[in-house]
């Protein structure tokens, strides 16, 4: 059972720790959810509650809404947990449908029906975090932002910001826009080191196969844009997963320095995002309530690493050395 207790809901950028509900409701299809999958979304919330995370991540289009659905039951047979936890969910992809690709759409009649429906599917009056999901080469700003501003001046949205963008989309986007944009969500991790790499390797010829955009943490930093990551635990890769040589080594590091930390190796991969200066909020997208507990020390301790522990662990997941 979920714990009743009176909790503060803060500003998201202050959270240490967000649990991510991609792998709530079912499979990736559209065959209705039933008690097994609302039993074990209230089984991941409870083990997220328990470790101290009260910051859920969502998007519409999770497991075709069913995602959302499953969290929404949790919380109509939860009563009071609504007050103490904070819902950020994310709208502007169309998926795959039959011989239809999938596609990004940032229209404004888009985001309000998403918006709409996942209010619906939440059981909820208001999103405290409204991310709009990737970047829409034909959205309109202004249409963006009156959508936006619309929306919290209802009431339906308290907060906005993106995922997946750069920071020149993002200035485009806030030149037009009143209200503050105040997340961005990016994928890094030990194994997904681009938006890292990418500033250190500046001026050198490996410089030209990265593709994350130059600045965009830094801008962020200056704007205070926070910095979310989405698949910070690297899918397993340096904790069971390993493929490739310098994985394996990862693994056997990371390993080490839960041990002389006494810490779980999911909690050293968390650290080390979280050491970073923009203090990145880990967004962990794992549904079994064992793996969310040893993510404890993610919330519950600062990042215990030193200057050259951070470092050892960048160098042994790259393979080779700094240029």
């Amino acid at each position: 059972m979920i714990e009743k207790k009176s909790r503060t809901v803060t500003d998201i950028r202050t959270h240490r720790l967000i649990y991510g509900c991609m792998g709530l409701g079912g499979g990736w299809d559209r065959q209705p959810y039933g008690p097994a999958e609302i039993d074990a979304a209230e089984a991941a919330i409870v083990a997220a509650l328990e470790v101290g995370v009260t910051a859920f991540d969502h998007a519409d289009i999770y497991r075709h809404g069913k995602s959302e659905a499953v969290f929404g039951e949790v919380l109509a047979r939860t009563p009071g947990l609504r007050e103490r936890i904070l819902l950020q969910t994310k709208c502007g992809i169309h998926l795959p449908d039959g011989d239809r690709p999938g596609y990004y759409d940032l229209r404004g009649t888009h985001i309000r029906h998403s918006v709409e429906q996942s209010l619906t599917r939440l059981r909820t009056d208001v999103i405290d975090v409204l991310l709009l999901h990737r970047p829409d080469p034909l959205a309109d700003p202004e249409d963006v932002a009156e959508t936006l501003t619309a929306l919290h001046r209802e009431g339906l949205v308290r907060y906005f910001g993106v995922s997946n963008m750069a920071a020149a989309q993002i200035a485009y986007l806030q030149a037009h826009l009143d209200l503050p944009l105040i997340v961005n969500q990016l994928q890094m991790s030990l194994a997904d080191r681009d938006w890292l790499e990418a500033g250190v390797l500046v001026n050198t010829p490996p410089a030209a196969t990265l593709g994350f955009p130059l600045g965009t943490v830094e801008r962020g930093l200056l704007d205070r844009v926070g910095v979310q990551a989405w698949g910070p635990l690297a899918r397993g890769r340096f904790t069971g997963a390993a493929q490739t040589p310098a994985e394996h080594a990862t693994t056997a590091h990371v390993a080490a320095l839960a041990e002389q930390h006494d810490t779980t190796p999911e909690t050293i991969l968390l650290w080390w995002l979280q050491r970073h200066p923009a203090r990145i909020v880990p967004v962990i997208g794992t549904s079994r309530p064992e793996r969310i507990r040893a993510c404890a020390d993610a919330v519950r301790r600062e990042p215990d690493l030193t200057h050259e522990q951070w470092y050892e662990l960048w160098l042994t997941a790259r393979g080779e050395a700094l240029p």
